[in-house]
């Protein structure tokens, strides 16, 4: 109800108009290389918004705005709005002094306006329109090639990485302007409606490079030294400013005040190691709730780089060992903003450099502790987690249907990947295949018999979902040897079970498999605590068949002490985990 109130409010704003301040700001939501596309985008954004502006941008390009507002209030609507996703993520705050002529709305005039054509026209002497600084001397294609023979090595790079950036060079960053650099010229010329000579003007350069690095705007990158970590490098401070040291890493969280999504984040990383100590750090990072697990992993003798990508967050890692030292950065940025986090990743990587020093390997340690943290950082957790047995010595599992619904990935026993084999989508079970063959230190034997009615029965399962470290065992009954509907297929159990304990093997006081624990639902009863259901061992060995399993089999034998059922069961017993 909040954010509804707070996006209500935003809007009203934006419909009633701005209120009068002395201060007067804008919200620039796009930017568009021509002036067609640009008023495309605002007949588009005319249908929500009202406060809508079109400016001509110092850097050839064409913004769209909008606003004015007070400075308080736009950075109020500018969060409400992004939250909703109304806006662009890598909206925000501009000033009027940012913009030039204003043609948009017709008959604006909070700025001086200047009649612009519907496209840019072919000038065979001068290649700049008129709103690229106008009163600057005009540059002839000799001139044009006079001063692009002073520009340094740098300066032709630069123009190089621009042009790839604008999608038109995929030649190399070499500073050589040769066939390939200049049919991008001429392809970035046709783009903005200039004449295609294939040689830039000192006007066109400065367009091209001013949209290059447009991106950046609001950054404010800055070069910093952290002596502890021992590590310089240009980090964004305008966005994420030093939060605290937690070995092995130095964390650079979202500043106050900065206008940036809150997954925005830089970590450094500093530890004495050896490659022993280096994977076990590329390890651990894929664990973090920061680190997405989709996307390339890369393990070297003596460096790693990772990159993780969701709908949330796009997280880049790299670190490398040298003279036993571990260095490196993490770049978490929000997804949807890939133009500035392509850029920003480049800039970080090139100034990355090792200073003197090392953090401190006790760094942090007084912080409170939490079993999901890591040095402060939010270990990944399971959707949801369940139980499960091995029923072949490849170590094969049976759980239920339950356990893996739906899940983008399942693991065994919180590490091992599995993959669905076989499944009983009526009962509700399920046999899962590792991905690489395991070794079980027990395998289930099916009961041969049919149970007694009230006979002695327990469930083993990851009560807890794992946090414990090892299955917990419940002893209970067997309460009826059918469903409550007569199902001969499940049994009736009276012992009080938890939710993850389902998926697994309900065992007879001899240690026979006697079924698995299926979860409780009952629609819209609500049943009593101490009444749960299991598929039956003839309903198990139906899906090991299609399975191509034969299980092994257990005949009726004497009653196990407690604690030797509970070291049986545990040796069967798995922790099913469902992701994503």
């Amino acid at each position: 109800m909040t954010r509804l109130f707070a996006l209500f409010f935003a809007l009203v704003l934006i419909l009633a108009g701005p209120a009068p301040a002395q201060q007067q700001v804008f919200i620039q939501i796009e930017a568009q290389p021509s002036l067609v596309q640009a008023q495309k985008s605002l007949r588009d954004y005319a249908e929500r918004f009202r406060d809508l502006n079109g400016f001509a941008l110092r850097s050839g390009w064409f913004g769209i705005a909008l606003g004015p507002y007070p400075e308080e209030e736009a950075t109020t609507i500018l969060r409400n709005l992004r939250a909703a996703r109304l806006i662009p993520r890598d909206s925000y705050i501009a000033r009027e002094g940012e913009f030039r002529a204003q043609f948009w709305p017709d008959g604006a005039t909070r700025l001086p306006r200047v009649d612009l054509p519907e496209a840019r026209q072919n000038d065979p002497q001068d290649t700049a329109p008129d709103l690229l600084e106008p009163t600057e001397p005009r540059e002839t294609l000799r001139e044009a090639r006079q001063s692009e023979a002073q520009l340094s090595r740098e300066d032709r790079e630069e123009i190089q990485r621009a042009l790839a950036w604008a999608g038109v060079y995929e030649g190399a960053i070499d500073a050589a302007f040769g066939p390939g650099t200049r049919n991008a010229m001429s392809r970035w010329q046709e783009l903005q409606a200039f004449p295609a000579t294939g040689v830039l003007t000192t006007r066109q350069r400065r367009a091209l490079l001013d949209a290059y690095n447009a991106v950046l705007d609001g950054l404010t990158l800055a070069r910093v030294e952290d002596q502890a970590a021992g590590i310089a490098m240009t980090l964004p401070t305008g966005i994420v400013a030093f939060d605290r040291y937690e070995a092995p890493f130095a964390h650079y969280e979202t500043s106050d005040g900065a206008l940036a999504d809150p997954e925005a984040r830089v970590l450094l990383i500093s530890q004495t190691g050896n490659r022993s100590t280096l994977s076990g750090l590329y390890d651990v990072l894929q664990t973090l709730d920061i680190v997405p697990l989709s996307g390339s992993r890369d393990l070297r003798a003596d460096s790693f780089t990772i990159t993780g990508q969701d709908a949330r967050r796009t997280t880049y890692i790299e670190a490398k060992l040298t003279d036993g030292v571990i260095k490196g950065f993490a770049l978490v940025w929000p997804t949807g903003d890939e133009a500035r986090r392509a850029r920003l990743l480049g800039i970080m990587q090139a100034s990355f450099t090792r200073l003197d020093g090392v953090l401190d390997a006790t760094a942090g340690l007084k912080a409170a502790a939490r079993i999901d943290l890591l040095a402060g950082l939010e270990i990944r957790q399971p959707t949801r987690t369940r139980s499960g047995f091995f029923i072949d010595p490849r170590g094969w599992v049976m759980t239920t249907t339950e356990a893996v619904d739906g899940c983008a990935r399942v693991t065994i026993d919180g590490a091992s990947e599995a993959e669905i084999e076989a499944i009983d989508a009526n009962i509700g079970i399920a046999i899962l295949r590792p991905s690489e063959p395991l070794a079980p230190s027990r395998i289930a034997a099916l009961a041969k018999e049919s149970p007694r009615l009230r006979a002695d029965v327990a469930v083993a399962g990851y009560s807890y979902g794992g946090a414990l470290g090892a299955p917990s065992v419940t002893f209970g009954t067997l309460a009826d040897l059918t469903g409550l509907g007569g199902e001969p297929e499940i049994k009736r159990l009276a012992l009080t079970a938890l939710e993850s304990d389902a998926g697994g093997p309900v065992l007879s006081d001899s240690g026979a498999v006697l079924g698995v624990l299926l979860p409780k639902t009952s629609g819209d009863r609500v049943l009593p605590d101490d009444v749960n259901f299991a598929a039956s061992p003839e309903t198990l060995r139906n899906l090991l068949a299609q399975a191509g399993i034969t299980p092994d089999e257990a005949s009726g034998g004497p009653a196990l002490p407690p604690e030797t059922l509970r070291r049986q069961a545990a040796g069967m017993t798995v922790l099913v985990s469902c992701w994503g």
